[in-house]
Parts: structure tokens; sequence; C-alpha cells
């Protein structure tokens, strides 16, 4: 297992929104509602309005995922955030398993695996090594690939020696006297 590092400072930015996610998950999630609601209904009434396997699989997809869903409103309202992975993974499930849109699939298990990474708050740490972002790739900055690191104002500035400037807003308020710190501490590692 690998150590867990620690670091001399880690700068939180504001997070983006989340809507456009949400929206693309909960249209895929009802797109599948919709059409495997269609196709049990179909084979319900094909069957002699009997339950067989297959229709009481469909019904475990449907109302697995509408359960998800009525969960991710309860954690909305109570202002927690929501991740539709699980739903997806049911509705992927369910896609796989219709021998005419199989590949429907692959779309929806993309879609799980990389929601939450995509959710992640964005933030900076720092240490003797250099800068890191914990993003999708997960960047790491040398202290010589940099001209100055300032935290100024709830702004924190990078500015790097091939002329790219990066200015992210930090998501909370920084109090003088750390943010004097972490800018002694920039300008040491940075004469190094």
């Amino acid at each position: 297992m690998r150590p867990v590092k620690t670091y001399e400072f880690i700068v939180v930015l504001k997070k983006n929104s989340t809507k456009l996610i949400d929206t693309i998950s909960l249209l895929m999630l009802a797109f599948s509602v919709a059409i495997f609601s269609y196709e049990f209904s179909l084979k319900f009434i094909e069957a002699n309005k009997t339950l067989n396997a297959n229709n009481g699989l469909m019904l475990v997809w449907i109302f697995g995922i509408m359960g998800w869903l009525y969960y991710c409103r309860t954690l909305q309202k109570r202002g927690m955030e929501p991740h539709y992975r699980f739903a997806l993974l049911l509705a992927a499930w369910g896609w796989f398993m219709n021998p005419s849109f199989s590949w429907l699939s692959i779309f929806f298990l993309i879609a799980a695996v990389i929601e939450k990474p995509v959710k992640i708050t964005p933030e900076y740490a720092f240490d003797e090594d250099g800068i890191v972002l914990n993003s999708i790739p997960q960047r790491k900055y040398t202290w010589t690939d940099m001209n100055n690191v300032v935290l100024n104002s709830g702004m924190l500035t990078l500015d790097f020696k091939s002329n790219k400037l990066v200015q992210k807003e930090v998501n909370d308020a920084v109090p003088d006297n750390v943010e004097k710190e972490f800018n002694a501490y920039c300008k040491i590692q940075l004469a190094k």
C-alpha cells in the first residue's frame, strides 16, 4: 500500500457547477427508464400478462433506477451532492442484457466511472517537491517550473516560466496571517 503523502499547504478552489453533469446523468437515466418500461409492457403483454424472469429483471432495473433517483433527490434536499453512478450501473446492466442495444451499455459504464471524479472539488497541494492539482488526470509541477506563486485576496496565482498564468478563486476566505505564511513558504521554495 502506498504511504499517505502530507502537504504543507492545500488550497481548495471554488467548485465548478455540476449542473451539466447531473442533467446529462438524469437524461440518460430517464431515457433508460422510459425504454425499459416500454419493453416491460410489451413483454408483459406478449407473455399473457404473467411475470417471468426477464420481466422481473426489467422491474429490478426500473425500480432500482427510480429508487436511486429518489435517494439522490433526498440528498439534494439536505444540501448534499448526489452521485448517480449506482443508477447508471443499473442502466448499463439493463442495456447490456438487451441484445439489440447492448452497445449502449458502454456509454453508461463510462458515465458511471467518470461521474464522481469529475465532481471532485479542485485543490492545489504544495510541498517541497512541488505543486499537485487533484484533477483527472492529476497534474504535478515542480518549483522550477514556476516564476511565482501568490495567494492574495482570495485568488491563487501560478506564474509559470513557460509564460502561462493560472488564476483561480479560492473556496473560502483566507486569513491574512495564513496568506502571508503561504506566500513566504512559496518564496522560500522558489528561491531554492
